[in-house]
């Protein structure tokens, strides 16, 4: 247990040094195009991340400015309280899904709210050194939990606990995956020789349907159906934007930043956008991971 709590927390450390060298958050110059911040506002960051944005936001608000950062992973609020820290308390920074924000709101006697931000990306620290098993190019335990202080089932529950019928449901509705029948058949099949632990035997039972090496590996919808099924994240994401729209100020924007369909669907059924921007070339060449960000500029 030690050695594990000790690599964790020196994973934290080492994405803490590589972030104050090159970290960029995603299409930051856009969204402070959108956000506009001044001196004094108050915004909240619905997804606060590793810090970037809220850390451009805090600049361009000072000498006043106040940031409300909501953050559902506890390691990953702590690499952002480490970036922000020189900002002191004009950072309010708060554990929990964002789909509690009115009550955040009212706890910590945040307002007026000017604008808002959801970032809704995957980040790097989760792919690369939470050791949750987020990434199918790591082996690693079936988790995919933002907080597994929260209980709720893992990746791995679902696996092996789930119905054939609602496995390939949750694969055809978050993976988008065409072949979601036959795959849940196909993991139904595996189990029954032995329960899914680690990613690497999930990724080792998918890799049959990987039709063309210069395509997509089947891996990629299917961890992000699993993810986003554990941790709920269509449902809070309709909640929280609606909370959002409620929040802000007249005139204030809330933009938000997505990285797949389900997403940006939601987003214009709740806030209905009025501009939609996407990265530019030289993101995307800088940046690999930011060529499916789309931003949506939401005006109230």
């Amino acid at each position: 247990m030690r050695s594990e709590l000790s690599k964790k927390w020196r994973g934290i450390l080492h994405f803490i040094v590589a972030m104050k060298n090159f970290h960029q958050p995603v299409m930051l110059q856009e969204v402070l195009e959108a956000l506009n911040p001044q001196p004094g506002q108050h915004f909240i960051d619905a997804t606060l991340g590793a810090g970037g944005h809220a850390e451009a936001i805090l600049e361009r608000t000072a000498p006043d400015g106040i940031l409300l950062g909501i953050e559902r992973d506890p390691d990953m609020l702590a690499i952002a309280k480490e970036r922000l820290r020189k900002f002191g308390s004009r950072l309010v920074p708060v554990c929990a899904p964002y789909d509690q924000m009115k009550e955040i709101v009212r706890q910590k006697a945040f307002g007026p709210v000017d604008s808002a931000l959801f970032d809704l990306g995957i980040s790097s620290w989760h792919l690369e050194h939470s050791g949750r098993g987020f990434s199918f190019q790591r082996d690693e335990p079936l988790d995919m939990r933002f907080n597994p202080d929260e209980g709720g089932p893992t990746a791995a529950d679902i696996l092996n606990g789930t119905s054939q019928e609602e496995l390939a449901h949750i694969l055809r509705e978050y993976g988008e995956e065409p072949r979601a029948r036959q795959i849940a058949k196909a993991i139904v099949r595996k189990r029954k020789q032995g329960r899914f632990t680690r990613t690497g035997q999930l990724v080792e039972s998918l890799a049959l349907w990987r039709t063309d090496r210069r395509t997509r590996h089947p891996a990629t919808k299917i961890f992000q159906a699993l993810r986003i099924a554990v941790n709920g994240e269509l449902e809070i994401l309709e909640r929280g934007l609606a909370a959002a729209e409620d929040l802000c100020e007249p005139k204030g924007n809330i933009v938000a930043i997505a990285f797949h369909g389900l997403e940006g669907k939601i987003i214009k059924k709740i806030l209905r956008p009025s501009k939609t921007r996407a990265p530019s070339y030289q993101e995307i060449k800088d940046n690999p991971r930011a060529r499916s960000a789309h931003l949506y500029l939401c005006e109230k």
